[in-house]
């Protein structure tokens, strides 16, 4: 099977401790390009991240993105630290015998002072939190490769479906060759016999120019290539994987076929058929662009 580079996926995992979704969409691009948006909290994880995609994507341009909810980030501690509590009770004793002042401290009044009380929250657990994620991810990443397999199909279809319509091209273009050799042959007799007023043509003559004209126009090689390429091409999309950039090779070298054989076209419904296996080969290659 073949994936296009085109899918979205989404899964979402709620425990007891944490929710965890992850959304992800992709379009074609040349190389493997992430794009991930997640909380900073999770930005520990982001190798992790990106080793468990390249499990799932070889090519395209991956926008990720990752909501998090933690049900236990209310749950803190309250510290209570004795011995800044101790050193500020030194202190205002130190103070109130200083300036001969009444030492009028309470346990409210202490307990406002910096540092007194603090909050601490909860070690963070790293390892429930990952097997959350890894398993949200891989939900979200399997709904994404199965988009582009089913995107991939189709794909593979309409290219095959195009490619037998260039077969029939070529093989119009080669039936038609020897006519257009033939009929040069007699439109160039007839006109040697008008302007010699009936007399004898030089049959010597006139296959050598035919000659000449045959190798300028000829294409067999042209059409050799070319036959193969496409016959290479639908081979490949039937072995699947990823296949992308070997078609698009493949697609470059069916167009330089098709402007050759073009270029050499001295015949209408020769260069009608080669201009429509250049758009043919325009689309394929447009097509091949979405393919991984």
């Amino acid at each position: 099977m073949i994936k296009s580079m085109t899918g979205f996926g989404r899964c979402e995992i709620s425990e007891a401790e944490r929710k965890i979704t992850v959304e992800m969409k992709s379009v074609n691009h040349r190389y493997l390009d992430v794009s991930i948006k997640m909380p900073k909290k999770l930005n520990f994880f982001e190798a992790s991240i990106r080793s468990v995609l390249k499990e799932y994507i070889q090519r395209g341009k991956v926008d990720l993105f990752i909501t998090y909810e933690d049900f236990t980030e209310n749950n803190v501690t309250i510290k209570y630290n004795r011995d800044i509590a101790g050193e500020y009770m030194q202190y205002l004793k130190q103070m109130a015998e200083d300036f001969s002042l009444d030492n009028d401290i309470r346990v409210s009044s202490l307990s406002r002072f910096p540092e007194v009380f603090s909050m601490e929250e909860q070690a963070i657990d790293e390892e429930g939190i990952w097997k959350t994620l890894e398993k949200a991810l891989r939900g979200a990443a399997e709904g994404l490769s199965q988009t582009r397999i089913t995107e991939g199909e189709n794909l593979k279809e309409d290219l095959i479906s195009k490619l037998d319509g260039m077969l029939e091209s070529v093989a119009f273009i080669e039936e038609r060759s020897p006519q257009i050799i033939a009929e040069y042959r007699q439109t160039l007799k007839d006109k040697v016999k008008e302007l010699l007023e009936d007399a004898q043509v030089d049959e010597n003559r006139l296959l050598m120019e035919v000659t000449i004209f045959a190798d300028k126009v000829c294409v067999d090689e042209e059409l050799v290539r070319l036959r193969s390429h496409i016959e290479t091409t639908k081979k490949t999309l039937g072995e699947g994987g990823s296949i992308g950039r070997k078609l698009d090779f493949i697609a470059q070298e069916m167009n330089r076929e098709a402007n050759t054989i073009l270029s050499k076209a001295n015949d209408l419904e020769t260069s009608d058929r080669a201009i429509e296996l250049k758009t043919e080969i325009e689309k394929v290659r447009e097509q091949i662009q979405n393919i991984e």
